[in-house]
C-alpha cells in the first residue's frame, strides 16, 4: 500500500509539475507580448517625434504647438530624453503656455483677450526661436533613433 500511495504522490507532483510550467509558459508569453508592444509604440512615438520636429523646423507648424506637442510626446517616450538639458525649451514653452485655454474654451475667450495672449505666443516665439530649432534639430537628427527601414522602391 505504501508503494502505491508513494506512485500516486510521485504523479500528483509531476501533473503539479507540469502545470507549473505551462503556467509559466504563459507568464513568459504575456512578457514577450507586452514587449513587442512597448517597443511598437515606442517606435511609434519616435517616429511622430521626428515628424513634429521636422515639421516645426520646417515651419509647417507654428513654434509654440509644436514645442508644446514635441514636449507631451517626449515624456510619453522617454523621460530621461524629455528632461535633457537641450529639451528644457520645450518644457519652458510648455510651462509659458500651460494656462491658456484652448479648443472651445480659446473660441469662448473675448477677442482682447485672445489678442493678448497671442502677443504673448510672439513674445515667446522671439525669445526661444532659435533654442526650439536647435533642440528639434538635435532631436530629429541625433537623440532619436533612426528610421524604419523603408521598402526599396519597385523598379518600373
Amino acid at each position: 500500500m505504501s508503494t502505491t500511495l508513494i506512485i500516486l504522490a510521485a504523479l500528483i507532483i509531476a501533473a503539479l509539475g507540469l502545470y507549473a510550467l505551462y503556467l509559466w509558459r504563459q507568464v513568459w508569453q504575456r512578457q514577450r507580448v507586452r514587449q513587442a508592444a512597448e517597443q511598437a509604440r515606442r517606435q511609434r512615438l519616435g517616429d511622430d517625434l521626428k515628424i513634429l520636429a521636422g515639421s516645426l523646423l520646417d515651419e509647417q507648424m507654428p513654434l509654440i504647438e509644436g514645442a508644446i506637442r514635441i514636449k507631451v510626446l517626449l515624456d510619453n517616450y522617454d523621460h530621461v530624453l524629455s528632461n535633457h538639458a537641450r529639451c528644457a525649451v520645450f518644457h519652458q514653452l510648455h510651462a509659458a503656455t500651460a494656462d491658456i485655454p484652448t479648443h472651445a474654451a480659446w473660441q469662448a475667450l473675448p477677442l482682447a483677450t485672445r489678442r493678448e495672449h497671442e502677443r504673448h505666443f510672439s513674445e515667446l516665439e522671439l525669445l526661444h526661436k532659435a533654442a526650439a530649432r536647435d533642440a528639434a534639430r538635435w532631436l530629429r537628427d541625433e537623440a532619436l533613433p533612426g528610421q524604419r527601414s523603408a521598402p526599396a522602391p519597385v523598379a518600373a
